[in-house]
């Protein structure tokens, strides 16, 4: 009996099936959807449907021609063919053994005509299954289906050959290890662990995209330890191992790998978030100092922020995203700031500086405690609830996202009988200045204020 969550899925691609079985080829479901489908998840893709065939590109092509609302080939040299119907997408790849040069970043594809060929290249056994349609009958020729129901990580092939093929095959190893709880065979983790420099050939921005998906998984945790224990990370974030310190009960600190893993967990799922807990300790090993009152990490913040910076450029990261993680870091300890209470001035700057990054430095800040003294917890946690209390109050009362001066430059020019340049400027900073101390003063009173200031400014020129 077929599941009625598959039913969607094979009413799409049946006309598909059959216009291929009516021109002599076979067409299979595969990917995500075949595994998912086992685990009784719902499926992942939503509306994208892959599928593998033994038809050449140019035979698939010509196939949907007619029947798709549109069809695309970028994909053609690797075999792929999309094509789009009803709001449904498809793309059909053509049986395949794909392995890298030893020294390109390129796959070299070669085609075939078994389907069993195709999946014995495919990562894992796990997605080495497919569905042959139009009838649905289930292709698992390497007990993927097995390895599913026993919580197993293998490679069709042997992973040597596997990771060959494509080493970052080794990265996603992390991600199926933490979203769908299975475990490595010892055979895996000791391939990964000496092929771990084969990553070198893999582009900076493969790594990225496939490491971000590690990250949004409801829980890393499992696939950040086995980067880390197999020195995989050491290939693309070398500073993620440095955070192992020793533990010290003597001096009292924890291992900053630990809780960097353990902050990552406690965030919510959200990619920027995740980001930033991942490096917002990374500053740590390189201002850690040992003195008469224990461990200290000065400015920490501030540094973890450049090495931040500069490693997701590394990555490819977009400009974006540089500067929302990178400020993300340097933020995280200003809530540590404010030691006696938060006054009116001190939540107008802390709101002003988070700018758009408010609700991710709130989330970063309260995920950031994680120790095991329940009085302490609870102490931070009140802490945090009241910055966010009197947040909301201010906001009630003021416009607290878009601070600004209660003059603007043009005023400021025509009340001091200025043109453009820096003393304008530095009056805007002084209003500005005023603004999140005082709260709005109202356009009189900014006039008033601004006079005394500029008589100021001309008498210390005398």
């Amino acid at each position: 009996m077929i599941p009625d969550r598959l039913l969607p899925v094979l009413e799409r691609a049946q006309p598909l099936a059959e216009r291929f079985a009516e021109a002599g080829f076979s067409l299979y479901l595969v990917g995500g959807v075949v595994r998912d489908l086992l685990l009784g998840r719902d499926m992942r893709s939503g509306r994208d449907i892959d599928l593998t065939t033994n038809a050449l590109p140019a035979d698939t092509k010509r196939i949907v021609k007619g029947w798709a609302d549109s069809v695309w080939s970028q994909g053609e040299r690797f075999g792929t063919i999309g094509c789009r119907t009803d709001g449904w997408d498809f793309e059909i790849t053509t049986h395949r053994a794909e392995a890298y040069d030893p020294d390109s970043r390129k796959p070299s594809v070669v085609f075939s005509d078994a389907i069993e060929a195709d999946l014995s290249r495919r990562d894992f056994t796990v997605n080495a299954m497919a569905l042959a349609l139009p009838e649905p009958v289930l292709i698992d020729p390497f007990s993927g289906a097995a390895d599913l129901a026993a919580g197993r990580l293998r490679t069709p092939l042997s992973p040597e050959s596997s990771f060959s093929d494509d080493p970052l095959r080794m990265l996603r190893a992390a991600r199926f290890i933490a979203g769908y709880g299975l475990q490595p065979d010892e055979e895996l983790v000791a391939a990964v662990r000496t092929m771990a420099t084969r990553l070198e050939i893999v582009s900076a921005e493969r790594i990225r995209d496939e490491f971000d998906k590690l990250l949004v998984v409801e829980d890393p945790s499992p696939g950040l330890w086995f980067l880390a224990d197999t020195g995989l990370i050491d290939q693309f974030l070398p500073e993620f191992s440095r955070m192992r310190l020793e533990q010290d009960p003597i001096h009292r600190h924890k291992d900053v790998l630990t809780h960097t893993i353990a902050v990552v967990a406690n965030t919510r799922p959200e990619r920027l978030v995740r980001l930033s807990a991942l490096y917002h300790d990374v500053g740590k090993p390189r201002t850690r100092a040992i003195g008469d009152n224990g461990v200290s990490f000065h400015h920490h913040e501030v540094v973890g922020a450049r090495m931040t910076r500069d490693r997701m450029k590394a990555l490819k990261y977009s400009t974006d995203d540089v500067e929302a993680v990178s400020r993300l870091v340097f933020l995280h300890l200003r809530f540590h700031t404010y030691q006696m209470g938060w006054t009116d001035s001190a939540v107008r700057r802390f709101v002003r500086d988070a700018g758009d990054l408010l609700p991710q430095l709130i989330e970063l800040t309260r995920c950031d405690c994680t120790t095991r003294n329940a009085r302490k917890a609870e102490t931070l946690r009140r802490r945090m609830d009241e910055l966010e209390a009197r947040i909301a109050e201010l906001r009630a009362l003021e416009e607290l996202e878009s601070i600004r001066p209660d003059l603007d430059g043009t005023e400021v020019m025509a009340h001091l009988d200025l043109r453009p340049g820096r003393d304008v400027g530095r009056a805007l900073d002084f209003l500005l200045e005023l603004r999140l101390e005082e709260g709005p003063l109202g356009h009189d009173e900014a006039l008033r204020r601004l006079d005394l200031w500029w008589a100021e400014q001309q008498a210390a020129r005398r």
